[in-house]
């Protein structure tokens, strides 16, 4: 495991254990007066929730010029919805808050984390129990008419498209999308601004579960470094921004942070 610490300026690389990381990082939160989390789809791995770019992740085998374009949903949205209908529904319907999420929602009951900004659109960070959530990609458990903008859940339009495929509002027969942001959209500059602005006052970024690939997403640690907030990486596999941080730990949210909750505990 590496572990990356920061003394004087200078980027010194270590083999520590696994209780030396975990007192690095816990102490580091335990220090500081705003904690903010910044999650990926790392995090809702251990759910049965694949990844989008590891390994085995979801666009391996499909398409996202396609499958998650919003100039082929315009065009054509029967395949997202053959998508939704074969793929995501199933396993959203089937998964539940793992150990990293009911981890962090502990953290800020516990008065620690103030805020968990999300790249995830799966809804599993309130279902366990976190109360302050920014989702900057939108979020699959909404269904909105695009014509009337008359909202769904995602149960009511799966039961619409088990009748049609593409599905049709009932109130206007408008076409129906998900709430989330398409590849060729741009996120909500209200919801951007939100997130940018949490990471203005944090003095400890934890990134959990994110290759900090996608812009302006993987923009968030790079403003709390220049904020010069501690910044510590949790992830299963490397990332660009690995030498930018305090610590690395190569490995899963649902191993390292009910050890870190422990570890604050003490």
């Amino acid at each position: 495991m590496l572990v990356n610490l920061r003394e004087d300026d200078e980027l010194i690389h270590l083999e520590k254990t696994m209780s030396d990381a975990l007192e690095i990082i816990s102490s580091g939160i335990r220090d500081s007066k705003y904690v903010v989390a910044f999650t990926g789809s790392g995090i809702s791995a251990e759910c049965g929730i694949p990844t989008y770019r590891g390994t085995d992740g979801l666009w391996k085998k499909y398409n996202p010029s396609i499958y998650a374009n919003i100039s082929y949903f315009l065009q054509d949205p029967s395949y997202y919805w053959n998508f939704f209908r074969e793929v995501r529904y199933p396993l959203l319907k089937k998964a539940k808050p793992g150990k990293g999420h009911l981890a962090l929602a502990e953290m800020e009951a516990d008065g620690i984390l103030r805020t968990v900004i999300t790249q995830n659109i799966d809804g599993l960070h309130q279902e366990a129990g976190s109360s302050s959530v920014i989702e900057l990609h939108g979020t699959t458990k909404v269904i909105f008419c695009m014509n009337c903008s008359h909202e769904y859940s995602m149960d009511e339009a799966y039961a619409l498209l088990m009748d049609r495929c593409p599905p049709l509002c009932p109130e206007c027969q408008g076409n129906l999308r998900p709430a989330v942001v398409f590849f060729g959209e741009s996120l909500d500059p209200q919801v951007l601004r939100a997130a940018f602005q949490e990471t203005g006052k944090c003095d400890f970024l934890l990134v959990v579960g994110s290759s900090l690939v996608v812009h302006p997403a993987s923009e968030i640690p790079v403003a709390a470094k220049k904020k010069e907030a501690s910044l510590a990486i949790i992830n299963k596999e490397r990332t660009a921004l690995d030498h930018l941080a305090d610590a690395v730990i190569h490995e899963e949210a649902g191993r390292i942070l009910p050890q870190i909750v422990q570890n604050l505990k003490k």
